[in-house]
């Protein structure tokens, strides 16, 4: 079956369609010409996943999924959270979010962070369902590595001495908050 993902990202497209295997097809808002950005105006992840696979499956008519992530710091009260696309400003420079990420939390010793995912579902007849995940690690002092993207050269996930952006997409997949959050969406579809 093709499930289309509110997506013009081939990272995360690349991410989840590596995850997801031969049980699906997973098409990229890119693939079906629809090159505008979706809004993202509500104030939860959960909002903004709805939000976002509402408006594919009311002009497709199809079944889609729609996620939104934020990097949750506990020292800076759950910030970016629902912002870090835009955390360093009004355009996406993820350069610039993980380096206010850095200055804020300069003198802070609690470094504990954790990426969360919501994932909004709409089925073929329009039933909605939520699927959540979340990987716990810690903000580093430094950047390391060049795999990945958005924050990964600044996240240590537990257990780990390694940044997400020196994971292979294997492993990544396995452990991030995107990844849990898939793996209960596939969970589902196999049900």
């Amino acid at each position: 079956m093709k499930i289309i993902f509110a997506t013009q990202n081939p990272n995360k497209v690349l991410e989840i369609q590596n995850q997801v295997g031969d049980l699906h097809t997973i098409q990229s808002l890119l693939e079906l010409n629809y090159l505008d950005e979706l809004e993202e105006t509500q104030e939860t992840l959960e909002g903004n996943a709805l939000q976002k696979a509402r408006f594919v499956f009311q002009k497709f008519g199809k079944a889609c999924f729609a996620d939104d992530t934020g990097l949750e710091v506990e020292a800076l009260n759950g910030e970016p959270g629902v912002h870090s696309a835009r955390y360093g400003g009004s355009e996406k420079s993820f350069e610039k979010n993980m380096n206010l990420v850095l200055s804020k939390l300069n003198d802070i010793a609690n470094r504990k962070a954790h990426f969360r995912t919501a994932i909004a579902f709409i089925d073929q007849n329009g039933k909605e369902h939520l699927f959540e995940g979340i990987c716990k690690g810690e903000i580093l002092k430094v950047k390391i590595g060049d795999g990945g993207f958005g924050y990964d050269p600044i996240f240590r996930p537990e257990g780990f001495q390694e940044t997400f952006a020196q994971l292979s997409i294997g492993l990544k997949n396995q452990i991030s908050h995107r990844g849990v959050a898939i793996s209960n969406l596939i969970e589902f579809l196999k049900a």
